[in-house]
């Protein structure tokens, strides 16, 4: 093959602490294996600067490259904590920021790539901007500036007038700072430090090439800016170990399957789990990793307490599902046809149970340290609630029409592979 006919690389950079993070990146990349012109068209690499699921690249084969500096147990903790709310402060110095552009320069010199494909690995924006590399991100339709604008989903129920409108706005104008102060802040030191440009304004930190909108036109309704597509739910679908207790769970009850994805808040957690005790429904909840940290955890004898689940898998088996609202865990629910009942750690999951709750067919409830009453008042009422259930499975049609992971190669090949 000559050079002018090559493969071109294509770098995935998945922030590897993040379950769905992941797992998106890798839809991905194996719907690109699986296409007739992807192998031929790009080498694909995967770099990480750490976490966890770097085990899941692995596994499916690809190429993983790690980057230095790599990222602490403690830089993961506070990340988690800053998204969730429970602390306010900055994830990482503008100067931990430029290590990190530095070693992600090196990396992405050494390979060239014909574009970068991220979700929330947080320098490449600003690396990629330092080299000119194309920048591919995969979002939601709720990270859009649009959709902050109009309330994010806190203000609904609210009456439209004036006072719906200025509620929109301190919602706005809130969620902006907290990402200015949390996110960009650092960044833009960083970048002036670098000579690039920074991040102004602050939504622009998730403008790129290309961005990929993970989920199904309809599931808001704002328009999308130029070089944004739709390409449909990219969900987890790795074959993680069904366990025996769960293959054989009794239904003699009403069936729930709790999932907090990889960044739920432990206390939390623990608060609903020790709630689901006396309920007449039995409880499958992969969150043993999110607990673990806790010293003690009271199971009651109504819930299996796992590791990860096969979540498609599993959320068909159950009657309802109660999440965090991640887009993950979002987007997996509604593809099984569920009704929902929501508790978001932090604005982003609040804005993407609202869609839900706007469709029909879930209950959000706020996040609080003991939400656990309001959560299964909540669970009684949509388990008996036929018209939850029909509009759920309305949804799920509209979601099986859409093969995300290859609509995202399709564009990824159309784009940069030509």
């Amino acid at each position: 093959m000559n050079e002018r006919n090559a493969p071109r690389t294509l770098v995935f950079a998945p922030a590897c602490y993040n379950l769905a993070e992941t797992t998106r990146m890798l839809e991905i990349a194996k719907a690109l294996a699986r296409h007739p012109r992807g192998p031929g068209t790009f080498t694909i690499r995967f770099m990480s600067e750490g976490g966890e699921f770097e085990r899941l690249i692995a596994a499916e084969g690809f190429a993983l490259d790690t980057i230095e500096p790599r990222i602490t147990q403690d830089q993961i903790a506070q990340i988690a904590a800053v998204n969730d709310l429970e602390k306010i402060g900055t994830i990482y110095s503008w100067r931990e920021i430029v290590d990190k552009v530095r070693g992600d320069i090196a990396f992405l010199r050494a390979v060239n790539p014909v574009a970068v494909v991220t979700g929330s690995y947080v320098s490449i924006p600003l690396s990629c901007r330092v080299l000119a590399i194309p920048l591919v991100w995969t979002i939601q339709s709720t990270w859009l500036e649009d959709f902050f604008a109009s309330g994010a989903g806190v203000t609904d129920g609210m009456p439209s007038g004036i006072i719906r409108k200025v509620a929109d706005f301190a919602v706005f104008e809130a969620i902006r700072f907290w990402m200015w102060f949390g996110f960009i802040r650092p960044l833009n030191r960083a970048a002036r430090h670098l000579g690039v440009d920074p991040f102004r304004p602050v939504f622009s930190y998730f403008d790129g090439d290309l961005v990929l909108v993970a989920e199904p036109q309809g599931f808001t309704d704002i328009a999308l800016p130029p070089h944004h597509v739709y390409c449909g739910p990219l969900i987890a679908r790795q074959p993680f170990e069904l366990p025996e207790e769960v293959k054989t769970v009794p239904r003699d009850r009403p069936l729930v399957y709790f999932a907090m994805g990889s960044s739920g808040v432990a206390e939390i957690v623990a608060n609903i789990i020790e709630g689901f005790a006396g309920k007449p429904y039995r409880v499958i909840a992969p969150v043993r990793r999110l607990i673990a940290q806790l010293s003690r955890v009271w199971v009651p004898d109504n819930v299996i307490l796992t590791d990860w689940l096969p979540a498609l898998e599993v959320n068909r088996m159950a009657d309802i599902a109660v999440i965090h609202g991640g887009i993950g865990t979002v987007m997996t629910a509604a593809l099984a046809g569920k009704p929902v009942v929501g508790v978001g750690m932090q604005p982003e999951q609040v804005a993407n149970l609202a869609c839900l709750v706007r469709k029909g067919f879930a209950i959000r409830v706020r996040k609080s340290r003991n939400p656990s009453t309001q959560i299964c008042m909540a669970i009684d009422r949509l388990l008996a609630d036929p018209e939850a259930k029909r509009r759920a499975i309305e949804f799920c049609h509209l979601m099986e029409r859409w093969d995300g992971p290859g609509i995202a190669a399709g564009l990824l090949l159309e784009r940069y592979g030509a």
